[in-house]
C-alpha cells in the first residue's frame, strides 16, 4: 500500500482545501462545527477505529483531488476503500453520507444567511424579483399594460411521486430539527448556556441521524408519498406563499402595503400527481386518489382553521369604534339560527365584538367541512365571500391595516389552495386507453383494468363534488401520438358515467422527437372535436400541452433533444396564437439536467416568444420538491426568482433576443441538432449497448432501492432501452460519475460548428444555447474521469468507453473555452465552491460502491452476497445526497 501522510501533514492538506476554495467564514465554521459533532458521534457510537478510518479514507480523497496529483493519492484512496471488512465498509459510507446531509444543511443555512442579511433588498440592476421584472416590464410596455400582466401572472408547480428522493423520510425530519438548532446557535450569545445548548442538542440530533437507518426497508406505498409531500406544505408553504405575495405587494407599493388592498394576485397553484399518475404505476388506484384528494383536503382546512382562529382572536375590535357592515352582520345573524347554543358561546366571549364573533364563526363551519358535518360550506368561493365581506366592513369602518394586514394574508391562502390544497392530476399511457376502448367497444366481460381505467374517472367526479371543480380534472395523456388519442378520454369518461362525466382538461403530454415534432397538427385536428371546443368556450380557450423532457433526451440525446423541443414550442405557440388559443405549456422537467433539470428561472427566459405569455407550470420532484420549497427563505426566493423570469418572459426586449437569436443562429442549430444526433445513436444504437450500460452502471441495482412506489422499467429485459424510464436512465450514469445523460453530444455538435468566433458570440446572445452550455458546465463539474474510467472497465468493450472518455473530453474543452477560465464553472464561483467542496467526498463514496459493483459483478454463482448489496445501496443513497441532483 502507498505511504500515507503524518498527522502534521494531513492537517496542512485539509486546512489547504478548506481555504482554497473561498468558503464564507460563517458557513466554514458551521461546516467545521458539524463535521466536529458528527466525529465525536463516530468516536462515540462507531465501532472502534472507525473515526480513524473515516479520517484516513477523506484524507487521501482531498489530496487525490488536488490538479497536481500524479495518481498515488487516487491509488492510495482505492486501496483504503477496498482494504476495509465488508461491515467497515458499510459505517464508512454511513459516515460519508451522514457528512453530506451536514453540508448540504450548512450550504443551505449559508443561503438562508445570505438572503435574510438582503431582507428582500434587489442587487443592483437584477431583474430576478417580481417587483424589479414589474418595474422593467412598466419601462417597456407601459404601467397599465404591466398591471393587466400582472393581474394574469400564474405559477404552477406540480408535485410528483418520481423516485428521486434518496434520503427517507425520518433522515428529512432529523435534518429539519438540525436545521431549527443551527439558527438558535446562530442567535446565541458565544460561550454562553444557550450555545452550549444547542451544541448538545446538535450532538443528540446528529447521534439519531447516525443511528437511524439510511434505507427504507420496503418501498413506501403512494399513500406514504402523499403524506410526504403533505410535509411541505405544513412546514412551508401553506405559510409561506402569503409572505411572497405580501413581499411582491410592500416592494410595489411601500408604505400603502396593508393598508389598502393589494395589486399582487394570489399568481401561485400547486399541482401534483402524487396519487394521480398511474403510468406505468399498477399501485395508484381509483381509491388511492380518492385518498390522496381527502388527505390533502385535511390538511388544507386544518391549515385554514388554525389561520381563522388565530386572527379571529385577535380582532377584539369594540363594536363602538369598529361597527360592523349589514353583510357582516347577516353572516352572523345565518349562523346564529343554525347554531344557537354554539353563537352564545362565542357572543359570551366576544360581547361586543362583532367581527371576532364573525371570524370565530368561520372557523366553527371549516371545522364542519372538514368533518362533514352540518353547516359546512359547499365550496371554497362560499368562505371567500364572507372573508372579503369581513374586509370589506373593517376597511369601511376604518380598520384597514386588519382589513388588509392578517386577513388579506389568509384570503390569499383560500386563492391559493381552496379546500383541495393541491390540484391532483390524473395522468395514463394512451396504449391503455386504446386497449380498453377495445374490450368496452367489443362488448363482454371487462379486465380488472379495463374496469380500474372506468372508476378513475368516477373517483374524478366524485373529488368535484366534494372539493370543488379545481381539486381534480386535469387528465393528462402519456405518448400522445394522435387527436385519438385525447378524444379516446372523453369516450372513456362517457362509458364510466355516461351524461354524469366529471368536467375535464385533458391535456396531451408530447415525449419523444417524432411527437415533438407532429404535436401542432395533433392540436390542430383536436380542437375541432365537440368536447374539446366546449371546454374552451367554458375555460375562455385556454388550453395546456405538457411537453417531456426526459424521454425526449433519451430518444435523441440532449442537445438533439432540447434544440427539438425549442422547435416544438416555437410551433405550438405560433399555432395557439394564430388560433386565439391562450396556451399554458406545461414542462414535464426533472431534477437532473438529462431530463430538463438546471435552473427554472433561466430556462424560461430562453423559451420562444409567446410561448410563456404569463404562465409558467412545470413537475417538480424528488430532492428538487425539499431542496426548492423545504425552507421558507428559500422557497420565498424561489417563487420570487420564477415568477419573476415568467412575467418578464413576455416583454418585448426578451421575447425580441430570443427570437432574433433563434434566427441568427440558425445554421447553428442545424449543424449542432445533426452532429449531435449521430454522436449519440453511433454510442446506444451499438450492438450490445444496452446490456454494458446495465453492466457499467448500478442500473440494474438502483431498482432494489426503496425509493418509491413506482417501478423502475415499463417491464424491459436489459436487452432493450426502449421501454427503460428516464429517471434510472439518469440515475444510473448519475452514480457512475459520468452524468453521461446531460451533456453526451455537445462537443461533437460545437465541434462541428467549428467557428469558435461565432459561438462565443452564439453563447453570448443566443439564451437557448447559453442555458445549455451553463446546465451541461455544472453536470461535467459532477463527473469525475478517473473514476468514470474505473466504471466504464466492468464492460469489456473498450470501442464504447472510448466513446464516452473521448466526448467527455471534447466537450469538456468546449464548455471551458465558450465559459471562460481554465476550469469548469470559472464563471459561477458559488456554483464551482459548492461542486469542489463535495466531490472528494463523493470519490470517497464512489470508491466504495466499485469495490461493491465489481464483487457483484464477478460473482459467477449467481448468488448475490446481501452485505455487498447493501454496501452498494447504501453508496448510492450517499453518491445522491453528494450530488444532489439525482433524476
Amino acid at each position: 500500500m502507498s505511504l500515507e501522510p503524518t498527522n502534521t501533514e494531513a492537517i496542512r492538506v485539509i486546512t489547504r482545501f478548506e481555504a482554497s476554495h473561498g468558503i464564507p467564514d460563517a458557513m466554514r465554521a458551521d461546516v467545521r462545527m458539524l463535521g466536529g459533532l458528527l466525529g465525536q458521534v463516530l468516536r462515540e457510537s462507531g465501532s472502534p477505529g472507525l473515526f480513524e478510518d473515516v479520517e484516513r479514507l477523506r484524507l487521501a480523497t482531498i489530496q487525490a483531488s488536488d490538479v497536481d496529483d500524479d495518481g498515488a493519492a487516487f491509488t492510495r484512496a482505492a486501496e483504503i476503500a477496498d482494504s476495509f471488512t465488508i461491515e467497515r465498509a458499510d459505517e464508512v459510507a454511513r459516515a460519508f453520507t451522514c457528512y453530506f446531509h451536514l453540508v448540504n444543511l450548512a450550504e443551505e443555512h449559508q443561503r438562508v444567511r445570505i438572503l435574510r442579511e438582503r431582507s428582500g433588498q434587489p442587487r443592483e440592476g437584477a431583474t430576478d424579483t417580481v417587483a424589479t421584472a414589474f418595474a422593467q416590464l412598466t419601462k417597456e410596455v407601459g404601467e397599465d399594460a404591466a398591471r393587466e400582466r400582472l393581474a394574469e401572472l400564474r405559477f404552477h408547480p406540480v408535485f410528483t411521486a418520481h423516485p428521486t428522493e434518496a434520503r427517507r423520510r425520518a433522515v428529512s425530519g432529523s435534518i429539519r430539527r438540525l436545521s431549527e438548532l443551527l439558527t438558535e446557535h446562530d442567535a446565541a450569545s458565544e460561550g454562553g448556556a444557550d450555545e452550549r445548548r444547542a451544541r448538545r442538542r446538535m450532538l443528540e440530533e446528529i447521534d439519531t441521524l447516525w443511528r437511524t437507518a439510511p434505507l427504507r426497508a420496503q418501498k413506501p406505498t403512494p399513500t406514504d408519498e402523499v403524506r410526504t409531500v403533505m410535509g411541505v406544505f405544513d412546514e412551508t408553504l401553506f405559510s409561506t406563499v402569503p409572505h411572497v405575495y405580501r413581499r411582491i405587494d410592500d416592494a410595489l407599493r411601500g408604505d400603502e402595503s396593508g393598508a389598502s388592498a393589494p395589486v399582487v394576485p394570489a399568481f401561485v397553484r400547486v399541482g401534483s400527481w402524487v396519487g394521480g399518475d398511474r403510468d406505468g404505476n399498477p399501485f395508484v388506484t381509483a381509491a388511492v386518489t380518492r385518498e390522496a384528494a381527502q388527505i390533502a383536503s385535511e390538511h388544507v382546512l386544518r391549515g385554514l382553521e388554525r389561520a381563522l382562529d388565530r386572527i379571529g382572536r385577535s380582532l377584539t375590535l369594540d363594536a363602538a369604534d369598529t361597527p360592523p357592515s349589514d353583510e357582516v352582520s347577516a353572516i352572523w345573524q345565518r349562523f346564529a339560527d343554525g347554531h344557537p347554543e354554539l353563537a352564545d358561546e362565542i357572543a359570551t366571549r366576544s360581547p361586543s365584538e362583532p367581527h371576532r364573533r364573525v371570524m370565530l364563526a368561520l372557523v366553527h363551519r371549516v371545522h364542519a367541512t372538514r368533518t362533514e358535518q352540518d353547516g359546512a360550506y359547499s365550496a371554497p368561493e362560499e368562505l371567500l365571500a364572507d372573508l372579503r365581506a369581513v374586509q370589506s366592513s373593517l376597511a369601511d369602518a376604518g380598520a384597514r391595516r386588519h382589513a388588509f394586514g392578517g386577513m388579506q394574508h389568509v384570503i390569499w391562502q383560500v386563492e391559493t389552495y381552496g379546500f383541495h390544497l393541491t390540484e391532483l392530476e390524473v395522468r395514463q399511457h394512451s396504449k391503455v386507453h386504446r386497449q380498453a376502448l377495445e374490450e368496452l367497444d367489443a362488448g363482454g366481460e371487462l379486465s380488472a383494468q379495463t374496469e380500474e381505467v372506468l372508476d378513475v374517472f368516477r373517483a374524478v367526479a366524485d373529488i368535484q363534488r366534494r372539493y370543488g371543480l379545481r381539486a381534480a380534472g386535469r387528465y393528462v395523456v402519456s405518448f400522445t401520438q394522435s387527436a385519438q388519442d385525447l378524444a379516446n378520454v372523453h369516450r372513456l369518461a362517457a362509458y364510466a358515467l355516461g351524461d354524469d362525466a366529471p368536467v375535464l382538461d385533458v391535456v396531451p403530454l408530447f415525449e419523444t422527437f417524432a411527437d415533438l415534432q407532429a404535436a401542432p397538427a395533433i392540436l390542430a385536428e383536436v380542437v375541432r372535436f365537440p368536447e374539446f371546443r366546449a371546454r374552451l368556450d367554458a375555460t375562455g380557450d385556454r388550453l395546456e400541452v405538457m411537453l417531456g423532457y426526459s424521454d425526449s433526451s433519451k430518444d435523441v440525446g440532449p442537445v438533439a433533444a432540447n434544440l427539438a423541443l425549442y422547435e416544438a414550442q416555437r410551433q405550438i405557440a405560433l399555432w395557439a396564437k394564430e388560433s386565439g388559443i391562450r396556451l399554458t405549456l406545461f414542462h414535464g422537467r426533472g431534477g437532473a439536467l438529462g431530463r430538463g433539470g438546471g435552473p427554472a428561472n433561466s430556462a424560461i427566459l430562453a423559451q420562444p416568444p409567446h410561448s410563456v405569455d404569463g404562465r409558467f407550470k412545470l413537475t417538480e420532484q424528488g430532492e428538487v420538491i425539499f431542496a426548492r420549497y423545504g425552507e421558507p427563505a428559500i422557497a420565498m426566493r424561489h417563487i420570487d426568482q420564477v415568477a419573476a423570469a415568467t412575467l418578464l418572459a413576455s416583454s418585448p426586449s426578451v421575447e425580441q433576443r430570443t427570437s432574433g437569436a433563434a434566427e441568427r443562429f440558425a445554421d447553428v442549430a442545424q449543424t449542432m441538432d445533426t452532429a449531435s444526433r449521430e454522436r449519440f445513436f453511433s454510442l446506444v444504437a451499438a450492438d450490445g449497448f444496452a446490456p454494458w450500460f446495465a453492466t457499467v452502471t448500478p442500473m440494474e441495482e438502483i431498482g432494489l432501492l426503496a425509493l418509491g412506489s413506482r417501478p423502475a422499467r415499463r417491464g424491459l429485459s436489459v436487452e432493450s432501452l426502449e421501454d427503460l424510464r428516464a429517471i434510472p436512465w439518469v440515475f444510473a450514469w448519475t452514480q457512475a460519475r459520468i452524468n453521461l445523460a446531460g451533456w453526451f453530444g455537445l462537443g461533437t455538435a460545437l465541434d462541428a460548428v467549428g467557428d469558435e468566433a461565432r459561438l462565443s458570440e452564439a453563447y453570448r446572445d443566443w439564451p437557448l444555447l447559453r442555458t445549455m452550455v451553463d446546465n451541461v458546465a455544472m453536470s461535467l463539474a459532477k463527473t469525475d474521469e478517473r473514476i468514470a474510467r474505473e466504471y466504464l472497465s466492468l464492460g469489456d468493450r473498450d470501442d464504447l468507453a472510448k466513446i464516452v472518455l473521448d466526448e467527455l473530453a471534447l466537450t469538456r474543452d468546449w464548455v471551458i473555452r465558450l465559459t471562460g477560465g481554465e476550469q469548469l464553472l470559472g464563471n459561477k464561483p458559488v456554483l464551482q465552491r459548492a461542486v469542489q467542496l463535495r466531490t472528494p467526498y463523493v470519490d470517497a463514496l464512489s470508491l466504495l460502491q466499485l469495490r461493491a459493483l465489481r464483487a457483484l459483478r464477478s460473482d459467477v454463482q449467481g448468488e448475490t452476497d446481501p452485505d455487498l448489496q447493501r454496501l452498494l445501496l447504501l453508496s448510492v443513497s450517499g453518491v445522491a445526497a453528494g450530488l444532489q441532483n439525482t433524476g
